[in-house]
């Protein structure tokens, strides 16, 4: 049995330049109608879940506030638009709290008191100027760190850091993170000991499939043993985060491109009888409608596109 894709990463610039090759110079040029029409195209295919990775990068808001300046993009207020087409829509979105610092230095994010007072300050920002909005359902925390074994510490304490300072000024929005080195879990007491200690409502964990750390014939057993310890901690809903993508060249430093189909189908068959909900990362850049107006990403992106909407017919 099989199912569609559930939700899918967002972003308004992807932050790996080799990476974003085939789309960052399409987005930077994006207007309004541009971002409520990738939300629509979203939205079409039964997608129900946006998350946008940050709502800050390089220094940069996406929205007007007084951390950082506002991006340099003709669109006055994406976030806007993005939550105003999703209240149409019927689409929940999840506003990253990141990067108040550099996204590549994540282990310093997740115990700066600097940064993290950044992510507070933006949090209450977004708070004011979007809670307002319907689609508005919850937080993802961007700032991941690697599971070696089990979770660190320093993440532990970052997470439910950032969840108390989420109820405070939200209470009735939800959590979520997804986190890499899912192919390295011991999924042991201690492991589920620190699941009942994380205060957050979905955990989406990377397949590692399109980095090339798993192959796709383990990540069944992969998440069987995390469905088992989540069960046992009985907090915490175990998501999936299948990557979509594989790479031009060398990993992290070349483009990324729409994979092969017959490995996300594989990839959706090995999580799905274990997880509430599967994320895909993701649809902009390797995801387009042939002939949409606002395509952006690689030409292979059209042709997996239509990949996956016949294997959504063929769900029915």
């Amino acid at each position: 049995m099989s199912r569609k894709i559930d939700g899918t990463f967002f972003e308004f610039r992807h932050h790996n330049t080799p990476e974003g090759k085939y789309w960052n110079p399409a987005i930077e040029s994006f207007k309004g109608e541009d971002w409520r029409r990738k939300v629509r195209e979203i939205s079409e295919l039964g997608m129900e879940y946006i998350v946008v990775m940050a709502t800050a990068l390089y220094d940069k808001c996406y929205f007007k506030s007084s951390v950082y300046p506002f991006a340099e993009i003709p669109c006055a207020d994406p976030i806007e638009e993005l939550l105003s087409e999703a209240d149409i829509c019927g689409v929940k979105v999840f506003l990253g709290n990141g990067f108040y610092g550099d996204w590549r230095k994540a282990d310093h994010n997740i115990k700066s008191k600097e940064v993290i007072d950044r992510s507070f300050r933006a949090m209450e920002e977004l708070t004011a100027f979007y809670s307002h909005h319907e689609s508005f359902y919850g937080w993802y925390f961007p700032d991941e760190t690697c599971i070696i074994l089990n979770y660190s510490k320093d993440f532990m304490k970052y997470v439910n850091l950032c969840s108390a300072r989420c109820h405070k000024l939200t209470p009735n929005k939800k959590t979520l993170i997804a986190p890499y080195g899912t192919n390295l879990v011991r999924a042991n007491d201690r492991f589920i000991r620190s699941l009942t200690e994380l205060d957050v409502d979905f955990i989406a964990y990377q397949d590692e499939v399109g980095v090339r750390k798993t192959k796709v014939d383990k990540t069944k057993r992969l998440f069987e043993k995390l469905k088992i310890a989540h069960d046992k901690a009985g907090r915490s809903q175990l998501w999936a985060d299948i990557e979509l993508f594989d790479f031009e060249g060398i990993v992290y430093n070349s483009a990324l491109i729409p994979a092969d189909f017959e490995r996300v189908k594989k990839q959706i068959e090995n999580v799905e009888p274990y997880v509430d909900k599967i994320l895909g990362y993701q649809f902009l850049g390797l995801m387009n409608p042939p002939g949409s107006l606002s395509f952006a990403g690689h030409e292979n992106s059209a042709k997996f596109y239509e990949n996956y909407k016949n294997y959504l017919e063929e769900l029915k």
